[in-house]
């Protein structure tokens, strides 16, 4: 072997040794995080900052609080490292759900996205769900996952396992669930996600991760020079409280048509349009993939991508999923609260690409079922992989 590459091969390992060490030692991250800030227990349960690395010089930090992505490093165009997702460097703010609440990087459960009034039917039975969001239950309650503490293992460098047991009533949710997310990064720079979960009582279960992307490395900036596209030719519009109508709409002729690239700031300026006016003058619309047909989704094509030719970084989507939020940050910037590098975000300054079953799918039969019954295994998949474009 060669004695510099041994070298820098037994420093990264004793570097990996470092972060994942015993509660209290602490290690600055490549993207600025001290580990020790990430040390906790919350519900009686330990809380740390688990580091991935792979030999492309790409690392991400993931805390096992909500399951939440803090960073992701990846390199631009000139091989500078740039840290793309939004976040908070510390546990206190992740953890303080009055004073700065947030789903930045969230491993949501048990049901992404919205239920009409909060409401679903099982045997002929309504149960009432929280109704956190204009009425509606938003992202599995008040309480969600994201908001709780999962089991976590890593082993090696690169993959961490993520357990939750979430008992019957979470949330008023039905069921006994066992629930796991398992996080691998690549050595094609993948950011590769598998859920899994199984329950003891009929069930829904949607989960997704609610990264938010600036791929300019620079969240003072505004997301809405990136370009965005988006293999569907259909949406689901929503009303006025982000609640799908039950209309599948076209995107011909529309703003919503991301088929081709096109930055988003020559469409979500359109707010003549009522569905960019609804969202709060942006993107946050569950778009139909092309790229799943009759029951299947093929996770081996591209569902959506997103570039910033600023930096050159390029992200791709893949999914079995068959749909995809595309959330452009609308509400950004209503607080004074403070992210990494001490920054306030402001609005639309990220994007986010949650892959999932369409928003309120428990109460529309016609769409891809989310129900979960004992003996079945959920299971989803959802690959962010990055790339440079010179």
């Amino acid at each position: 072997m060669n004695v510099k590459k041994g070298f820098l091969f037994l420093f990264a390992a004793a570097a990996m040794i470092a972060c994942n060490g015993p509660l209290g030692q602490n290690v600055q991250t490549e993207s600025g995080l001290q580990t020790q800030n990430f040390d906790t227990v919350i519900n009686e349960k330990p809380v740390r900052l688990y580091v991935l690395r792979n030999h492309q010089n790409m690392e991400v930090c993931i805390t096992n609080f909500g399951g939440r992505i803090v960073s992701v490093m990846v390199p631009d165009k000139n091989g500078q490292l740039q840290d793309v997702v939004l976040g908070y460097d510390n546990i206190a703010q992740y953890a303080d759900i009055e004073g700065s609440p947030s789903d930045f990087g969230a491993a949501i459960g048990r049901y992404a996205n919205r239920i009409n009034q909060g409401r679903i039917v099982v045997d002929g039975k309504t149960i009432q769900l929280p109704q956190n969001n204009f009425g509606h239950c938003l992202h599995g309650g008040p309480t969600g996952w994201q908001y709780q503490v999962y089991e976590a293992e890593q082993k090696g460098d690169s993959v961490l396992t993520l357990t939750m047991h979430s008992p019957d009533g979470d949330n008023n949710f039905p069921g006994n669930v066992a629930a796991k997310v398992v996080y691998k990064l690549t050595e094609k720079n993948e950011i590769d996600i598998c859920y899994e979960a199984t329950t003891d009582k009929e069930t829904v279960i949607n989960m997704t991760n609610h990264s938010y992307f600036n791929l300019n490395g620079d969240p003072t900036r505004s997301a809405t020079d990136m370009v965005l596209s988006i293999n569907a030719d259909k949406f689901t519009p929503t009303d006025t409280t982000y609640m799908p109508t039950g209309e599948v709409r076209s995107v011909e002729g529309t703003p919503m048509d991301f088929r081709l690239p096109v930055a988003l700031k020559e469409r979500i300026p359109q707010t003549d349009y009522d569905q960019i006016k609804y969202a709060g003058e942006g993107l946050d619309h569950n778009w139909c993939l092309n790229t799943y047909t009759e029951g299947h989704g093929d996770d081996s094509q591209v569902a959506a991508s997103l570039y910033s030719p600023l930096t050159g970084i390029k992200l791709e989507v893949l999914t079995n999923e068959p749909g995809i939020q595309v959330y452009t940050g609308n509400f950004l910037g209503t607080s004074d609260v403070a992210g990494k590098r001490g920054i306030v975000y402001p609005k639309q300054s990220a994007v986010c690409l949650e892959t999932q079953h369409y928003p309120d799918s428990p109460n529309h039969p016609e769409w891809a079922s989310p129900w979960l019954k004992p003996g079945e295994k959920y299971q989803s998949h959802c690959v962010y992989r990055f790339s440079v474009v010179r």
